[in-house]
């Protein structure tokens, strides 16, 4: 017992400098209630998106650093919703990219990692779902990724457990070891479960959907107060900010964004105008007239975007494009435009990427903007494909513009889409 009182005292310390130091990551840990877990089925720690459990003779041999470290992984990944995006994806492979995910972001944001946290420089900056099949190509490869085969079922939230010895290897998931309690939000206080033994929490059972469903909702709204509050403070790590972005940005597919934003530019509407005497018709009914849009396509043709991606890109629009009667005048640009552009297609021409179409230098978008305005007819709607790394104009035109983003870089204005 005096054993299990030491390892509340760290576990109370460790939460309390994260509060102070880090009060982002502070935020988050305190919506987890801390819960001893029997060692049968936590050999380290885990969580059910709803408490943390750990497994005392594990956080007694950490040192007060290596705890936050271990606190913070825990409630990241309730809060980037790991629980909830992993899909159809096998189970250990996805708690693995998960903890690489996350275990960058807070090394880089100056915590300790205790030691075998799983860690490759290869992998910052990306997120599970970009790390997950770099992990089933080396599956079966020691050589590539060792501590693929050192925990191959590690936690039950599938995250946050750092790899114990050999002979201790976790086999609880995710998925089956997660069940949120119903009462509301309360203060993590290190606590006796409820009809608990001595030794320990059982292992929840597993989620259900609709459980699922509530705790995705809660820890979106933890996320974003939890944000505000480290922003107010100056606390918040770029890093950090990009996830908070990543996560609670809309997860609609990309085509399903685009085709909404398109849609909602086109100028249909009922009109009550009295029709012709000669149709002898007895009453007036509304019909539906259509006005062709203006739509300008840019391509960024530095290089950041592939062939294929370009010809996906161009072929969606052009499915769009019939549906709106749009008229679309392609651009390419790099650092400067393309010299065999633009390219024009009519409503009924089928939108192709052209043959000339050259780049490769640096990003600049002002060229695009700037030829637009010495346009004869300003574009109902701009959408510029792009990785969003290079110089944008200092202020917006005074059309709607899309930007199809590849990869994590924000745009200055406009509506921002994310190629996912």
């Amino acid at each position: 017992m005096v054993l299990k009182l030491d390892v509340e005292t760290k576990l109370a310390a460790a939460r309390t400098r994260l509060i102070i130091d880090k009060p982002f990551l502070g935020a988050l840990v305190l919506r987890l209630p801390l819960q001893q877990a029997r060692p049968d089925w936590c050999k380290t720690t885990a969580t059910d998106a709803r408490k943390l459990y750990y497994n005392v003779e594990y956080i007694e041999h950490l040192s007060l650093a290596e705890t936050q470290f271990v606190l913070a992984q825990e409630a990241l990944h309730c809060a980037l919703l790991h629980f909830a995006r992993r899909g159809h994806r096998v189970k250990h492979l996805w708690d693995l990219a998960c903890d690489f995910a996350v275990n960058p972001i807070l090394i880089h944001d100056g915590l300790t990692a205790p030691p075998g946290a799983l860690y490759s420089h290869a992998y910052d900056g990306m997120t599970a779902e970009e790390i997950y099949p770099f992990l089933v190509d080396n599956e079966n490869d020691s050589s590539n990724e060792e501590t693929l085969h050192d925990k191959p079922e590690e936690q039950s939230s599938g995250k946050g457990e750092q790899p114990p010895p050999p002979e201790q290897q976790p086999d609880d998931d995710q998925g089956k070891a997660q069940r949120p309690q119903t009462e509301t939000d309360e203060q993590a206080q290190p606590q006796d479960g409820v009809d608990e033994d001595r030794e320990g929490a059982h292992e929840p059972p597993p989620l259900s959907a609709q459980e699922r469903e509530t705790l995705e909702v809660q820890w979106k709204q933890r996320l974003a107060g939890a944000a505000q509050q480290a922003m107010q403070a100056g606390k918040l790590s770029g890093d950090l900010a990009r996830l908070v972005d990543y996560v609670l940005e809309p997860r609609l597919p990309w085509r399903m964004l685009l085709a909404h934003y398109m849609t909602a530019q086109a100028r249909d509407d009922y009109s009550y105008t009295r029709p012709s005497s000669r149709r002898g018709e007895p009453a007036i009914f509304p019909s539906l007239r259509s006005h062709q849009l203006e739509v300008v396509v840019a391509v960024d043709s530095s290089g950041s975007i592939t062939g294929e991606e370009i010809a996906e890109f161009v072929s969606e629009i052009d499915a769009i494009k019939g549906q709106i009667r749009a008229r679309v005048v392609l651009q390419a640009c790099d650092e400067r435009l393309c010299p065999d552009g633009p390219w024009t297609f009519e409503a009924w021409e089928t939108l192709e990427v052209p043959t000339s179409f050259r780049g490769g230098g640096g990003t600049d978008f002002k060229p695009v903007f700037e030829w637009a305005d010495r346009l004869d007819r300003a574009p109902d709607l701009l959408v510029y494909f792009t990785d969003a790394e290079g110089s944008f104009p200092r202020m917006p035109p005074h059309y709607p513009v899309i930007w199809l983003v590849k990869g994590k870089a924000s745009v200055p204005w406009g509506q921002r889409v994310q190629l996912n």
